[in-house]
Order: structure tokens, then C-alpha cells, then sequence
């Protein structure tokens, strides 16, 4: 198998997904109406509700949902073999994710842009209202410190790294006025400007690390959680416009830029996959996942098939700043299929190192020797980027070096090898800053809802002093976890909750179409909720039996146990709905007329 066919069969299965699968859902089940005035414009307030360019919200869209999981879930399943994280990159995006992000996305722009937790309590019910609002909170705080680990990882004592990060911000409020104020709606000119800018702080980032400004951009792991948690509440703070946008559009560039280049080097190179179809850790006992394929590889991959985190995107900025319901399809499903897209592009980077060699950077030393394998290469890969990169676990180095492998086997590109292979391990911790600050922000949202209940004017979005508590307080939580390092031990929480959340929505997606009068169509989203909620619970049961009890660590016990509560009874009340609906029908042909989905 070589790397070539995998790209070709991705980039056929994704055109073909949003030309038929995507169209046919956007015009025959969620039926689009494009003359429907959007919350951008009926609530517009320069603030959260700004209308918006499409391309531009497409950037911020798929910057705020492309995290870690896309880079570094598949390259942790490779442990499987190639074809299991293929196949579910392929099915998962086409018939999971992407009408996930899609449904949601719809339910939120008819809802005026509220989050999944007010959907779901005006459409299914106050305590499956108040459960998700529970689940939620708790999966956003586990999601955003589990994501700021990764960047403070790969950013403290890193002058080079924090200078062409931290560029970033300048350059995006910049875009933001001239976009705004200077030539208003130009984004081609802000465009041109902003990745002229980013590609010259990228190139100039290991220059400055030689000069007397390395001093004051160089921070340790506490204080860079203190400045990621600042730089946290200021996103969620501003208006959207200013920062969060024009950042995740400039970011996004360089995300598609990148993949695209690796795409293209698949081309040129066509690496060989050495990792086998199958491996023999598919029946568990594996050094990187212990479990079985099913269901961990589905948790593993999560975001580059579905992931329960885009739901929150899709309920939180991105309704607020559609200026059309027809782009809807390009924004939610586009970007999702994009992200798959990206999935399989780090799949195949991993899966093109020699076995040995990926089973050695990927665990520790003292792991790989039980293991009885011997490296390969693994000596010429650490002389080509640099550094040693044996015993580096967690899939960002091994993304990187795979990365690295094929660029090096370009021509003119070997001797750039160590330059290419720090360039994308900043390239992953920029990848995942922007989910960060989107998600600082919904949690923001998602804490003014919840607040309203206990003090009404939280629930005012343009009340200052409750845009400033609720944004101090999310930033502080998982801030707080970071810098005292607890979130460490709660890290294999996320795969679960984060999945959890998917089958949640799904859910909502489900009572969306039927109160919509279509339970004709209710099977595409009733199908992989089923498969979602069935395949995660029981990997959730897994972790706690096999992991979290063994090792005596009763935090991830309780977490676990209330998360799965709360999932079980989101879903409990759900399929009583959904049976009183359908079955007795106290869904009369008024309500679903009065509906706002139609």
C-alpha cells in the first residue's frame, strides 16, 4: 500500500460526501431557506453577533474545531494497523461528524444562535436541559486544559515558538480594523496581508531565538499557563471580529496550507505505509492503547471522524455570524470533510515510518524494549531533525518525524530537514491555541446561560460585568487545573467525554428532524447516535474497570461514573420523547408547523 492511493481515495470519497450526502441532507431534510434572516443580522450587536463572510467564518469554523485530536488521534491508532483509523476517518466524517456538526449548526442558527444546553431544554425537556448543562461544563474545562497541556508543552522555553504564536495576535487584530474600519469587507487585500505576514514571523522566528529578545520570550510551563489563560479571557472578551475570527481564518491557512503541502508530497514522494493493514494489538494489549480495537480506536481518532467538541462550536460562535443559511452546508459539513482530510494526512505520516521506529518514538524506552522489536532508522531520523526523538510519547513528535520523513525525500528539502520538523511542531501547537480560544469563549456562553438561572443579568450577552466574570471564571478553571498540574490524571477522561457529548447531540440532532415533521429521514442521525452512545459507554465502563479502579484513582472513578450518569439519562429521555412523538403521537401537526425548524 502506498501513501498516494489512501490521499486519492480520501479526497474522491469527501467530494463525492458533500456533492450528494451533504446536498442532499441540506436540501430534502434540514430543507435550508435562504431567505430566512439569520441571528447575525436580527441580533447584530458589533460584538457576538456579527455577520460574516463565509470563506472567513469557514476559517474560524474549521481553526475552532481542528485541535489536537485530528493530528494526534490517528497517529495513536496507527498502533491498530492503517486500515481500522482509515476506514473510520472515511465512514466517521462522511456519516458521523460532519451531519453532527451540520444538524447542530441548523438547530443553533434557529435557536438565535443559543448553545446545545438551551436547545436542548427547550426542545426535549428541563432535565435533559439541566443534564446536558452538567455534562457539558464539566467536558469544556476537562477539553480546554487537556488541549493548553499540549501548548504549554511545546511552547515553554521556546523563544522561536512563543515569537511566531504570539505574532499571530497582532497581525489578526490588524486584519480585523482593516477588514473593519480601514476597507471594509476586503478580504482579499486582509488576506494577502495577513499570510504575507504570518509566513515572514514563521521565517524570522529562529532568527530571533539568536538575539537579545530570546530573553523575554522565554517563559517556564507555569508562567506560559498563565499567559494562555490570559491570552484566553482577552479572546473571549473582545468582539469577535477583532481577534477570535481573523486569527482562527489566519490560522486556518497555515493548517490547509500545510496538510495541502503534505498532500502534495504524498504525491511527489508516494512513501511506502509500512504499518501493516492489521496489527496484532487489534485483540488488545497494545504498549500505546491497551485495549481493543473497538471500541478505543473510535475514541482515539475522535475529532478527525466526530467529536462531541464540535457541537459546542456549532451551538456557540460560529451561529452567531452566519449571513446565510446556505452556508450552512460549506461551513459545518465542508469543514468537517476538511478535517477528516487532515486526519488521514497524519495517518499516513505515522503509518510511513518503519514499525519499530514508530513503536520506539511513541512509548517509552523502558516499554519498547518489552516489546522485542529493534530500530531501524530510528538513528538517521533523530540526526535529520535535530534531536533525539526516541521515547517521545503522546503523537506529537511521531507526527512530526513522519512529516518530516516525507518532506526530507523531496528534492532540495533534506537539508531543511531540522528547520521542517521544529516548524511543525509548531505547527501543531498553533493548530490546537485555536481551539482554545474559541472554546474559552463558548464556555463563556455556555456560563451566561447557565448563570441566568441564579442571577438574570448573566444571561444578558451585552451586559459587561457578566461578560467579564463568566470569561475570568472558564478561563480560570481549566487555567487553574493546568497550572497545578491535576489535569494530568484526568487526561484519559476526554477521549470518553469528549465522544459522550458526540452521542448526546446526536440525540438533540434526532428530536430536531422529527419535531421538524421528517421522521422519515430520523435513521441519519438516530444510526450513529446509536453507534456512538453504544461504543463509547462501553469504553468509559472499560476505563474505569481496567484503568482508573486497578490503579486506585477514585477522581477519574467519579468523573467517569457522573459523566456516564449523565449521558444515560440525556438518552433515556430522549428516546421517551422521541416514542411519545412518534407512537402516541403527541407531536400534533400544529406543533410541528409552529416548529422553529420550519
Amino acid at each position: 500500500m502506498n501513501g498516494l492511493v489512501l490521499v486519492i481515495i480520501a479526497a474522491s470519497v469527501y467530494a463525492l460526501a458533500y456533492r450528494f450526502y451533504g446536498a442532499f441532507i441540506a436540501a430534502k431534510v434540514l430543507a435550508f431557506d435562504e431567505n430566512k434572516t439569520t441571528p447575525a443580522y436580527r441580533l447584530e450587536n458589533g460584538y457576538d453577533y456579527v455577520p460574516t463572510n463565509k470563506w472567513v467564518l469557514f476559517g474560524h469554523h474549521f481553526a475552532a474545531i481542528a485541535g489536537a485530536g485530528p493530528l494526534v488521534g490517528p497517529v495513536l491508532a496507527a498502533q491498530f494497523g492503517y486500515l481500522p483509523g482509515a476506514l473510520w476517518i472515511l465512514i466517521g466524517a462522511v456519516l458521523a461528524g460532519a451531519v453532527h456538526d451540520m444538524v447542530i449548526l441548523f438547530a443553533s442558527v434557529r435557536h438565535d444562535g443559543s448553545s446545545i444546553i438551551d436547545i436542548t431544554r427547550k426542545e426535549v425537556g428541563k432535565v435533559s436541559g439541566v443534564a446536558t448543562a452538567i455534562a457539558v461544563l464539566l467536558i469544556i474545562i476537562i477539553t480546554l486544559a487537556g488541549l493548553s497541556l499540549v501548548v504549554v508543552n511545546a511552547l515553554y522555553n521556546s523563544p522561536w515558538g512563543t515569537f511566531t504564536v504570539a505574532a499571530t495576535i497582532p497581525i489578526a487584530i490588524f486584519m480585523g480594523i482593516y477588514m473593519k474600519w480601514i476597507r471594509p469587507d476586503d478580504v482579499k487585500g486582509a488576506t494577502i496581508i495577513g499570510v504575507t505576514l504570518l509566513i515572514l514571523s514563521v521565517v524570522a522566528g529562529p532568527y530571533i531565538e539568536h538575539t537579545a529578545l530570546a530573553r523575554y520570550l522565554t517563559f517556564s510551563q507555569k508562567e506560559m499557563t498563565v499567559i494562555l489563560a490570559s491570552y484566553g479571557f482577552i479572546a473571549a472578551v473582545l468582539p469577535v471580529w477583532l481577534l477570535l475570527v481573523p486569527r482562527d481564518y489566519l490560522s486556518t491557512y497555515m493548517k490547509l496550507g500545510v496538510m495541502l503541502l503534505l498532500a502534495i508530497g504524498v504525491i511527489i514522494v508516494n512513501p511506502e505505509i509500512r504499518m501493516p493493514a492489521v496489527t496484532q494489538f487489534v485483540a488488545g494489549g497494545g504498549p500505546i492503547i491497551p485495549g481493543k480495537v473497538w471500541p478505543y480506536v473510535f475514541i482515539t481518532i475522535a475529532c478527525g471522524a466526530i467529536s462531541g467538541f464540535h457541537s459546542l462550536v456549532s451551538s456557540g460562535t460560529t451561529p452567531k455570524m452566519i449571513k446565510n443559511e446556505k452556508d450552512i452546508l460549506p461551513i459545518a459539513y465542508g469543514a468537517m470533510l476538511a478535517e477528516g482530510f487532515v486526519a488521514m494526512m497524519a495517518l499516513i505520516a505515522a503509518t510511513s515510518l518503519i514499525p519499530a521506529d514508530y513503536f520506539a518514538i511513541n512509548v517509552s524506552p523502558e516499554v519498547f524494549q518489552k516489546l522485542g522489536m529493534k530500530v531501524v532508522d530510528l538513528p538517521v531520523l533523530s540526526q535529520l531533525v535535530g534531536e533525539n526523538v526516541a521515547g517521545r510519547p503522546g503523537g506529537a513528535v511521531t507526527l512530526a518525524v513522519g512529516m518530516t520523513f516525507i518532506f526530507s525525500k523531496i528534492p532540495f528539502l533534506e537539508h531543511l530537514s531540522a528547520y521542517l520538523y521544529h516548524f511543525v511542531i509548531l505547527f501543531e501547537a498553533l493548530f490546537i491555541l485555536t481551539t482554545i480560544d474559541a472554546g474559552t469563549r463558548i464556555g463563556r456562553y455556555l456560563l451566561q446561560e447557565a448563570g441566568e438561572a441564579i442571577y438574570k443579568p448573566l444571561g444578558d450577552r451585552n451586559w459587561w460585568p457578566g461578560i467579564i466574570f463568566t470569561s475570568f471564571l472558564i478561563s480560570f478553571a481549566w487555567g487553574y487545573l493546568v497550572y497545578t498540574g491535576n489535569i494530568s490524571t484526568i487526561w484519559p477522561l476526554f477521549g470518553t467525554s469528549n465522544q459522550l457529548l458526540a452521542a448526546i447531540a446526536l440525540a438533540l440532532g434526532t428530536t430536531v428532524i422529527i419535531k421538524k415533521g421528517k421522521p422519515q429521514y430520523m435513521w441519519i442521525t438516530l444510526i450513529p447516535f446509536i453507534f456512538m452512545a453504544t461504543t463509547t459507554l462501553y469504553a468509559a465502563y472499560l476505563n474505569i474497570v481496567t484503568n482508573y479502579l486497578p490503579k486506585g484513582n477514585m477522581l477519574l472513578v467519579v468523573l467517569s461514573i457522573t459523566i456516564i450518569l449523565l449521558a444515560i439519562i440525556i438518552i433515556i429521555d430522549s428516546v421517551v420523547k422521541w416514542y411519545g412523538w412518534l407512537k402516541k403521537g403527541k407531536l400534533t401537526k400544529e406543533a410541528i408547523k409552529a416548529s422553529v425548524f420550519n
